[in-house]
């Protein structure tokens, strides 16, 4: 076992684990944060998006000993002020059916609209490819989308 401490939704959290231990089994076995969750262990799902530096990564595949001093949120850090966008859009629309792959959804919409804040249903389309759903509710993943962007545009509705 190694130490780390890790910089997670802007705080330093200190883990024990082996070098190889995927950051998604330190977040959720480690330190309790169970919003994200394990898809196919394999990076090809999404349902365990977290953001290093920003970036959406993939952290069943993703070891502890990688990460180094690197910033990493998850969809517990998201918007510690208030209800995120694309979160306040997801309970409007009624966007996912069992939830499950929500977490890396939204992590990784979270990023397309810092890149595209209007974006078309192309970039939708394209950025959000991996991430699967297996209740196929890409429809209203799309339109969650569309809406967050339209609710951080005015800056109004938010909680």
């Amino acid at each position: 076992m190694s130490s780390y401490t890790l910089q997670i939704n802007g705080k330093a959290l200190a883990v024990d684990v082996e070098p190889d231990t995927p950051l998604l089994w330190a977040l959720r076995d480690t330190l309790g944060l169970v919003g994200t969750k394990y898809g196919c262990g394999l990076g090809q799902c999404g349902a365990c998006t977290v953001h290093i530096d920003g970036v959406p990564a993939r952290s069943c595949v993703t070891p502890v000993a990688s990460v180094g001093k690197q910033k990493i949120t998850t969809i517990e850090g998201l918007d510690a002020k208030a209800q995120h966008p694309l979160q306040q859009a997801w309970q409007e629309l009624d966007v996912p059916q069992c939830g499950y792959c929500q977490s890396g959804q939204i992590m990784t919409a979270c990023h397309l609209l810092k890149q595209h804040p209007k974006p078309t249903d192309a970039q939708i389309d394209e950025a959000m490819a991996g991430n699967l759903c297996r209740c196929a509710t890409y429809t209203r993943i799309r339109a969650g989308i569309h809406r967050a962007a339209a609710i951080a545009a005015t800056g109004k509705d938010r909680k």
